[in-house]
């Protein structure tokens, strides 16, 4: 197989990008410098790029970085391509007034997870969170549906590459009980996180087919208060049969 070109300089550039945008009073050029061990001139050069093209801007005053509307423009561009959103979300809806639970539609990007939709429930007191927010792969139910998508050699290879990280206390992070979970994952097509990522909150997980470059999934989040144990098996049955509706939809898409 052919060895991949790897641009090293474009993957500076995308994790300045992540950086500056993760940082909620922007970042100096000493900083970005320090935090990723990219040298200053390096990172001189790369801003000074991202900041003409206007996908980063820097105030006059404090000399930080924050990003631009160019960023703006393209994240609204990609999220009006992924048409899967629409073909899913009145199953969504329906979903959520099923079990009265907010309901996420996501896909695993990389080593996150990313929202792509919500329907959040209608109480007062509901889970939410931003379209785009990035989860964690290692992290609840959507962590145990996607690991478990892998071949099993290599999701167990995955999970040893980096220590796991205890969220609540009833985080897994033994790399073989995480692998005992996968296997009750791919055998019962979906995943639970039972106040494993959040304290007091229930996610249940069930996969979409692979949409193009994407692999989707959905996943319901609530307290466990109102997702109690007497609810829990409806709830999973409800989100199973939505996840089966979007396929029957999306296999007939052209």
């Amino acid at each position: 197989m052919a060895k991949k070109y790897q641009a090293p300089i474009v993957k500076k550039a995308f994790i300045i990008l992540d950086a500056v945008s993760k940082s909620s009073q922007g970042l100096r050029i000493s900083e970005i410098s320090s935090s990723l061990n990219i040298s200053k001139s390096t990172v001189h050069g790369i801003t000074a790029a991202l900041e003409d093209r206007g996908a980063i801007t820097r105030d006059s005053v404090s000399k930080r970085y924050t990003v631009g509307i160019t960023l703006m423009e393209l994240g609204k561009a990609a999220y009006e391509r992924i048409d899967f959103k629409n073909i899913a979300r009145p199953i969504l809806e329906e979903l959520m007034e099923e079990c009265q639970e907010s309901v996420f539609l996501g896909t695993r990007n990389g080593d996150r997870v990313t929202v792509i939709d919500i329907i959040e429930s209608r109480k007062d007191f509901k889970i939410t969170s931003p379209i785009g927010t990035a989860l964690p792969l290692r992290a609840g139910a959507t962590g145990k549906l996607f690991l478990s998508l892998m071949e099993p050699k290599d999701s167990e290879k995955y999970l040893h590459s980096k220590a796991l990280i205890r969220y609540t206390p009833n985080t897994i992070t033994d790399p073989a009980q995480y692998e005992k979970e996968l296997e009750k994952v791919r055998k019962n097509g979906f995943a639970t996180d039972d106040e494993e990522y959040i304290s007091g909150v229930r996610a249940i997980a069930a996969p979409i087919k692979q949409y193009g470059a994407y692999t989707p999934a959905i996943w319901v989040v609530g307290f466990k208060a109102s997702m109690s144990d007497k609810r829990i098996k409806s709830i999973i049955e409800q989100t199973r049969i939505a996840a089966d509706k979007i396929n029957k939809k999306l296999s007939i898409q052209p």
